[in-house]
Order: C-alpha cells, then structure tokens, then sequence
C-alpha cells in the first residue's frame, strides 16, 4: 500500500561524474549564496512530470504507458546558467538551467502524455527545465538577480552531459538522499 507522505515522479537521471562536479560546485557556491537547504547531490535531476501521490495501480499504468510510448534517443545537454524561482528579494528555489534542446522537450513530452493517459493530474505551467540546487534564501540582507551572473560557474566551463534515463523516482521525506529510483526508461530511440 502506498504511504500518503510519498510523491512521486519521471525525471530525466543525472550521471553520477555530472552530480560529484555539481556537489563541488555547491560546495562552492554555499559561501556566496546562503540558502537554507542544498539539495544532497544524489538527489539531482531534472523534473519532468511531477506526480504527486499515486496509488500502485497508477504507477504501473503510467510506466506501461511510457515504456510503449518513449521514443526519444540519447540526447546531450549542456547546463550553462543559474536562476531563481519565488519572489526577487527571498526565492524559494536557487537551481541550474540547461541550454535548449528539442529532445529535451520531445522526452518530456513522452513523459506528460503518458502521465495524463494515466489518469494523473500535472502542472499546466510552461515546462522550464532545472536542476534544483536549494531551497530557502536564507540571510538578513535581500537577494539580488545580479548575484547569479557574479557567482555564475557556469561563465568559465560548462557542464556537458549525456541524457540516457528517464527515472520514475519515489520521495522518502525525512531522508536524506530523499528520492529512490524506483523504474529506470532508457532513451534509446526505438
């Protein structure tokens, strides 16, 4: 029986070199910007239909659906930009951005399809692709846009990867890494 405290999600897995260069990254970026929580670097993805609760039969219908449905090879992507989510002054969500990339949203398109053939109900909002890096502007002095461009990593060496699962992932509150792999999708093209 599923827990009522667990949510879940497809997501686009990270490689584990990707997610050691972000930890140090962060490491990094932790003294110029003071947010409360860092994400733990295993927990790094890139989120790409969020559930929400979901009872057994759901899940197997969805990961059904999506292992008929994926189409979308190996694609590359690049992370090359830092951005906030929540009000200017004191943001909730501190994360990384990747360059456009159409497979990108092919794959994510796979994904929310055969999510909302499924039964879930997801996001309508516009997909904006992020590494979620942490959560909580936390310090006495407000925020400022202009920290990201002088803080930026990103200005001197980008991050290029290879995109080649989608995960459904599983979130254990209270955890830390909080979030299991529970079906892993290769993008293969087929």
């Amino acid at each position: 029986m599923t827990q009522t405290n667990q949510h879940y999600f497809y997501a686009l897995e990270l490689p584990q070199e990707l997610k050691a260069e972000l930890d140090k990254t962060c490491g990094i970026l932790q003294e110029a910007l003071p947010f409360k929580r860092w994400v733990h670097h295993q927990d790094l993805h890139i989120t790409l239909a969020f559930l929400g609760h979901a009872n057994e039969e759901q899940l197997a219908i969805s990961m059904e659906k999506l292992n008929s449905r994926i189409q979308c090879p190996s694609f590359e992507l690049t992370i090359d930009h830092l951005g906030v989510f929540g009000k200017s002054d004191s943001p909730r969500i501190f994360w990384t951005g990747v360059k456009h990339a159409p497979l990108l949203h092919q794959a994510r398109d796979e994904v929310y399809s055969a999510c909302l053939d499924s039964g879930f109900k997801l996001e309508t909002r516009p997909f904006k692709p992020h590494i979620t890096l942490a959560r909580k502007w936390s310090n006495d002095f407000p925020f400022e846009t202009e920290m990201l461009e002088k803080q930026n990593p990103f200005n001197k060496r980008k991050f290029v990867f290879q995109a080649n699962n989608v995960v459904l992932y599983k979130t254990h509150l209270g955890k830390e890494p909080k979030y299991e792999a529970l079906a892993r999708f290769p993008l293969s093209g087929n």
